[in-house]
């Protein structure tokens, strides 16, 4: 399949607001994509059966690439390209040849370049990539690359369009996908298919193989949580569980074999010998937890979130690497899939837990069993003065309904704001094309100028976007063709769940989970947040 064709779709899904349409446009292309050259029905013939030269495995490899691009991330999830190597792009090509598979096969070649020179092949080979592509080409692999392919197809809406595609519910694609950690298998697998039901009952949880987190969603306070979660006019015990600022791990056990993978499904196994040292020390020798990895300090409060990044990050040796081996990070878990041979992903969370108490003592995090709001609050509290980040307040008859953003679950974090000035703004793609979009955010300097803190793009609305675009068009310094410098006027009320330590930023600090609350016209730049200030919400 052409990539043009992919990036006409993206164009179609990010031209709709409605997630019917979406659907729809995705749904046809994938019907496409499974139809091309189609194999044959030659059961001898394997997965190479074909049709002129396209191998069935080669229709599938199309397949699971259309997927992952149109809910706009790349297969290989990291390229190692730089924002340089995406701004001096080569002049485009005038005719569209290139195809989902070549695209696919560069950026891998990209991905598996290391060591000295490195950096330097992985730019000579995006420009010959680049230099294939038409100017559409262009700028829809720039977005998947810098992972801002605006076009309002998240994964959710893929899976909706296979489920379409292949004339199979939803909730059935869905749960496969939940299984396999991934849609793109589960989309060849249906659409390829005689018997599509029979397709998706082939993907079960395996120990071994990682399957997708349940999300949280969101509540301002603790009161709110408890409205969303309990029963209207009646106390109704929840879980209230601490929620630790570590990273999300994933621990599949099988005997004294330890796979560790991150919320992302990356596996850290060999940069974690501790995790996995401390999960062959429990009970049970079949085992998949869920549950938190952190670093914490000689007094039992947790080591600032960078600290855990960088120890979970490691890769190569070098000075920093170095520095992060002599961190010792701790798993907590707070619930368990599997246990001793026993699938308890549709069990109810109070049945979870009993289990969980059982295999993973003492490793579990704290918890609270409570129907009164009040005593959740304090909780939190408690939770906040020792250094967490926050609870999460869970149903106990919820099933884990892994690779969604549950109503069994909801978060309740503290929000810190700033006013900060907008420094820059880089130009929008796909849905936002045409658009200024992503914002760099800067701190006053008492002592002059402004200091930059981070980026976002988050919390933005389209009437937002408008005005911005014309508000910055006005404030125009320079312009790069991808990033427009603006005099820094424009106050901005920004929301933030914690700062971390970077040598990005010339303060040293950024950022985490910026969002955008609102524009402040009634505050001059002059009154914007100090770095001092800012400076002083750290907590390391």
């Amino acid at each position: 399949m052409l990539l043009a064709e992919v990036a006409a779709t993206s164009d179609a899904v990010a031209a709709t607001r409605s997630r019917l349409a979406k659907r729809a446009a995705i749904a046809d292309l994938l019907r496409r994509a499974a139809v091309r050259d189609q194999a044959t029905d030659d059961p001898a013939a394997g997965d190479q059966s074909t049709t002129g030269d396209t191998t069935r495995e080669e229709i599938a490899t199309d397949i699971e690439v259309v997927v992952a691009y149109l809910a706009g991330a790349l297969r290989q999830r990291r390229s190692g390209l730089g924002w340089a190597a995406l701004r001096d792009l080569p002049p485009p090509a005038t005719a569209a040849t290139l195809t989902v598979r070549d695209v696919d096969a560069a950026f891998a070649e990209m991905a598996a370049l290391e060591g000295t020179g490195s950096a330097q092949a992985r730019t000579s080979a995006a420009a010959v990539l680049f230099g294939t592509a038409t100017e559409r080409e262009q700028a829809f692999l720039r977005g998947l690359v810098a992972g801002e392919l605006r076009q309002g197809a998240l994964d959710s809406v893929v899976v909706d369009a296979v489920a379409e595609a292949a004339g199979t519910p939803a909730d059935a694609v869905r749960r496969a996908a939940m299984m396999r950690g991934a849609t793109g298998p589960v989309a060849s697998a249906v659409l390829l298919a005689d018997d599509p039901s029979s397709a998706l009952a082939t993907f079960t949880l395996e120990v071994g193989r990682p399957v997708r987190p349940m999300l949280a969603q969101s509540a301002p306070d603790i009161t709110a949580a408890f409205e969303k979660l309990g029963s209207p006019g009646e106390p109704t015990e929840l879980c209230v569980d601490v929620k630790l600022d570590g990273i999300r791990v994933q621990v599949h056990r099988l005997g004294d074999d330890v796979r560790v993978v991150t919320r992302s499904l990356d596996d850290i196994t060999e940069r974690v010998p501790e995790i996995v040292e401390a999960v062959q020390a429990l009970p049970s020798d079949r085992l998949v937890l869920d549950g938190e990895a952190l670093a914490v300090g000689p007094d039992g409060v947790p080591r600032p979130f960078q600290e855990t990044a960088a120890r979970s990050a490691t890769r190569e040796a070098t000075p920093e690497a170095e520095l992060a081996a002599q961190i010792q990070l701790s798993a907590f878990f707070f619930d368990v899939l599997h246990a001793d041979g026993r699938d308890l992903v549709d069990a109810p969370l109070r049945e979870r837990l009993a289990v969980l108490d059982e295999v993973a003592a003492p490793r579990t995090v704290r918890r609270l069993l409570t129907a009164d709001p009040e005593a959740a609050a304090e909780f939190f509290a408690g939770a906040l003065r020792e250094g967490q980040e926050g609870v999460v307040v869970k149903s106990l008859d919820a099933p884990y309904a892994a690779g969604r953003r549950g109503a069994g679950w909801v978060k309740v974090k503290p929000r810190q704001t700033l006013d900060l000035v907008v420094l820059a703004v880089e130009r929008g793609s796909g849905r936002r094309q045409g658009w200024l979009s992503n914002i760099h955010l800067g701190a006053r300097d008492p002592e002059g100028g402004f200091v930059m803190l981070g980026k976002t793009f988050k919390g933005m609305t389209d009437a937002m976007l408008e005005w911005q675009t014309a508000r910055f068009t006005g404030l125009t310094t320079d312009d790069d063709g991808w990033v427009v410098t603006v005099r820094p006027e424009q106050v901005v009320e920004i929301a933030f769940d914690g700062l971390q330590r970077s040598t990005r930023y010339p303060g040293g600090l950024a950022l985490r989970f910026a969002r955008v609350l609102r524009y402040r016209d009634d505050k001059s730049a002059a009154e914007a947040d100090t770095i001092e200030a800012v400076r002083a919400l750290a907590s390391f």
